[in-house]
């Protein structure tokens, strides 16, 4: 380490606050390191946002629980141009919160693991690429996660992945529907498997947080705070020692002669500028915001940006693209009595048809029409807009919602360097650039979709439906990932294993932007187990340097 300033504001700076900027600053504080972890957006009430969601228009909208603050502006759901700057073939669909937190607040909470082949797609199927790590590798990590956010599962139908050890809290039973559609299922030679969560689901609470009531709101914000959500961690980094600073937009890192991170420089939303120094710098900011950020640090010197010298920073932009259907079953099916989602059916994950086209996993909706955007309020609007209303009006919306369903598979999509994230000039309000995204939607990810749209016609006819519906719009999963790809060789990836970047030693990158291709998990899980595979070699890094 040549990093020759004598005094430092801090051992570590953390720039994000999601579930990988929390766990990674409350286990370095742990160890007695001096974090300040910086964060784009404000922080968050509970009660403010779930106010704030049922005044809203679509109180299901992923965003409708959080401000949209200026000065750390987020994309919509309704309209993916409002903050992304798009150029390609495809939609970007997909968005994610600025504020304490991260995007933890309005996820599902679905926590499962990736599945051993998704770590070699190019040795096993010969598309796409090999990570640098095997799932024996990450296995215990994932254990720790799975105990430290506290996901509630059944170890006897893990989803398709080996385990050992149990989980902490038991699965949140089927609900009704879940076991209407495994009957159905079942006649098809498939499974329907409870769905881990990082959800609790004992009266006991667990790190205190209560047991989850049901109330069908995980989405913009669970109520209650039964769902895990990253201010867990935050608080308990708070209580080691760490400092949180809200509010302050990372706009450049500096780096020396030698490539070490020096400063860090952060906008307020008065537009005033401030900065400070660490001794490692770690980038935990999403996988859009993150290589934003390196973009933006470029010099005369690194004119291509930081953390860049493989030209793949911002590249391989990826999700899950999901295909969504609905139908109405032919008796009444419960939903909105349970988590948005208990159970799935995993089996078609992996086979041998993946050398060709995508896998997928399949997520069982609790939702009604929610998804679709058709929830009972909607439904409401449109019969009084065509003059039904009282009694006639209630017995209608009562009728159609009790039947509703859906399904919706999420698809995975092979890394596509063209497919990326790179700077617009067009700014946001205090300056900074907007993210452009040049997103693209492969044939191995369509035919995905195709094959998702065969099996959900197979599925709802042997449930007993009428009036499905497949979606043509391609949805969007939520689950950003890629732009700097963790790798064996500094000419092919941003980071090592770890993410700990090629080009600046004091630099290391954290969450989903690591990954090198999707496999069809939620990623969330392994954001987590990679975060905490990460600290201990930050910890030694920093003892090696004092």
């Amino acid at each position: 380490m040549t990093n020759q300033q004598s005094g430092f504001d801090c051992d570590v700076a953390i720039v994000g606050s999601g579930v990988a900027g929390a766990l990674i600053g409350w286990q370095l504080a742990q160890s007695g390191a001096k974090v300040i972890i910086l964060e784009a957006g404000p922080p968050m009430d509970r009660s403010t946002g779930v106010s704030r969601a049922f005044a809203s228009a679509i109180p299901s909208l992923p965003e409708a629980a959080y401000p949209n603050s200026p000065w750390a502006p987020t994309p919509s759901s309704l309209d993916p141009q409002s903050y992304y700057v798009q150029t390609g073939p495809d939609m970007f669909a997909s968005n994610y919160e600025r504020l304490v937190g991260g995007t933890t607040w309005h996820w599902l909470g679905t926590a499962i693991r990736l599945i051993p082949n998704d770590f070699s797609m190019k040795s096993t199927y010969g598309v796409a690429v090999d990570w640098p790590i095997t799932y024996d590798d990450l296995e215990p990590w994932y254990l720790t996660a799975e105990q430290t956010i506290g996901v509630a599962g059944d170890s006897g139908q893990f989803n398709g992945a080996p385990r050992s050890g149990d989980f902490p809290m038991p699965a949140i039973p089927l609900t009704w529907s879940d076991k209407k559609f495994e009957a159905a299922a079942r006649t098809l030679d498939l499974e329907v498997l409870a769905t881990p969560a990082a959800r609790v689901s004992t009266e006991a609470e667990y790190n205190g947080r209560p047991q989850c009531c049901g109330n069908a709101f995980c989405i913009p914000m669970c109520p209650i705070g039964a769902k895990y959500d990253a201010t867990v961690h935050l608080d308990l980094a708070t209580q080691a020692g760490a400092e949180i600073r809200d509010s302050s937009v990372v706009f450049r890192l500096d780096a020396d002669e030698n490539g070490a991170i020096t400063t860090v420089h952060y906008r307020r939303p008065d537009k005033t500028d401030e900065s400070l120094t660490a001794k490692i710098v770690v980038v935990a900011a999403h996988a859009i915001e993150t290589p934003k950020l390196l973009l933006m640090s470029a010099t005369d010197k690194l004119p291509n940006g930081l953390a860049n010298s493989s030209d793949l920073v911002g590249r391989h932009l990826m999700d899950h693209p999901s295909q969504l259907s609905y139908a109405l079953a032919n008796d009444p099916m419960g939903p909105y009595r349970s988590p948005l989602s208990t159970a799935g059916i995993e089996q078609l994950r992996d086979g041998d048809e993946r050398s060709t086209r995508g896998a997928f996993r399949i997520e069982i909706g609790n939702d009604g029409w929610s998804w679709p955007g058709m929830d009972p309020v909607s439904w409401s609007v449109n019969l009084i807009e065509q003059g039904m209303w009282g009694t006639d009006l209630y017995d209608q919306v009562a009728k159609l919602n009790v039947r509703a369903v859906r399904m919706a598979a999420l698809c995975e999509q092979l890394p596509d360097p063209n497919s990326r994230v790179t700077l617009s000039d067009k700014m946001d309000a205090i300056g900074l650039p907007r993210p452009e995204l040049h997103y693209v939607i492969d044939d191995y990810a369509k035919d995905a979709l195709a094959a998702a749209r065969d099996q959900f016609t197979a599925i709802f006819d042997a449930l007993g439906t009428t009036q499905l519906t497949h979606v043509e719009a391609v949805q969007g999963a939520g689950h950003v990932m890629g732009t700097c790809c963790m790798g064996s060789e500094q000419s092919s990836s941003v980071t090592d294993s770890f993410g700990r970047t090629w080009d600046h030693p004091n630099l290391w990158i954290a969450g989903s932007s690591l990954f090198p291709t999707t496999g069809t998990g939620n990623p969330t899980l392994t954001i987590a187990a990679l975060a905490m595979r990460a600290a201990p070699e930050i910890t030694k890094a920093l003892a090696e340097m004092n």
